[in-house]
């Protein structure tokens, strides 16, 4: 095991998988000259060239498609947006193209890209650069979506993603890439769709994923203060989803908050709600409670932003309403 930045897990994960395969490349903006707008590529346009780590012009839409084709013609892009804000631009690319070929072509192409860049939050970047759109690429069969919260999962979790034959949304955070964690040695995968019990505890389910897991890691002290133990679920991957593994985890404390960085509507983990009352009713001793953003765009005063995103004062406050305290 050594220590590593996030930035540095997903490059080696990118080179390493590069290596292997001579058909999978990088695109996009500042990629390759620039070693990338967070440094995630850095020295990869050296050892590959510029024929695998390919600058684009400032065209989602138009990358993102040309990304569709060579994946059809048995090439398999990595295809970095510098927000996922930006992909916007290119959603009908991601959703009516990529996610949807294989099925309409009648399994005769596959589409294995991997569609990667920041998600969430990230400083003071206002209402258009902050937003979570996990469940917007979730909630479409053919997609698969993988947020990671750590290094070591950002690596397995990459170079996974990068040998599926289905396209896959892989979600980061700029507020990680510098965060430093352990990671194996050598060669590892960790399999998609498969959630982590990062922390085991007695009488609270926290489910969650991505980087505002650090605040359920906070309460998590905090409350054992208290004398509150908080068992932590990391989803890994929102589509799909490891139902089982937060259903068993339910069942054994009884108890259940969901915290998410995202709009309350619609959301992943109110589908991860559902599932828990449809298959764990019986197990339950108090209701579910749900700790999001606040149903408003990001503002860009801090104090704002402090009050609109999940915290730990509001997640100590929903264990002990379920705890009835």
């Amino acid at each position: 095991m050594r220590e590593i930045q996030f930035r540095q897990a997903l490059g080696e994960a990118m080179s390493e998988e590069m290596r292997r395969d001579e058909n999978v490349f990088l695109m996009g903006e500042e990629v390759a000259q620039y070693n990338g707008a967070y440094k995630v590529s850095q020295g990869m346009l050296k050892e590959f060239g510029e024929k695998r780590v390919i600058d684009t012009p400032i065209a989602e839409l138009g990358f993102a498609g040309i990304s569709v084709g060579a994946a059809m013609h048995g090439l398999r892009p990595i295809v970095e947006f510098m927000t996922f804000n930006f992909s916007l631009v290119a959603i009908d690319q991601l959703i009516n193209s990529a996610a949807k070929i294989m099925s309409m072509s009648g399994g005769q192409f596959h589409c294995p890209i991997l569609f990667r860049g920041p998600t969430g939050s990230a400083g003071q970047l206002s209402s258009q650069h902050s937003q979570s759109f996990e469940s917007w690429f979730a909630n479409c069969p053919g997609l698969k979506v993988v947020v990671p919260s750590n290094p070591m999962d950002a690596k397995g979790l990459l170079k996974s993603a990068i040998r599926a034959e289905d396209p896959v949304i892989f979600m980061e955070s700029e507020q990680m890439y510098g965060e430093k964690g352990m990671v194996p040695d050598g060669e590892y995968l960790i399999p998609i769709g498969s959630a982590d019990v990062v922390r085991e505890g007695t009488d609270v389910t926290v489910v969650s994923y991505g980087k505002i897991i650090k605040v359920a890691h906070a309460a998590a002290i905090e409350l054992a203060k208290d004398g509150i133990s908080l068992e932590i679920i990391d989803l890994r991957t929102v589509r799909p989803i490891d139902y089982e593994t937060v259903i068993k985890s339910v069942k054994k404390t009884n108890r259940v908050v969901m915290l998410e960085e995202a709009w309350p509507l619609a959301n992943i983990l109110t589908e991860v709600a559902f599932k828990v009352q449809r298959e764990a009713f019986d197990y339950l001793d108090a209701q579910i409670i749900r700790v999001n953003q606040a149903d408003v765009p990001l503002p860009y005063a801090p104090t704002l932003i402090e009050a609109s995103l999940p915290n730990v004062g509001r997640l100590i406050s929903a264990v002990k309403e379920v705890m009835y305290k």
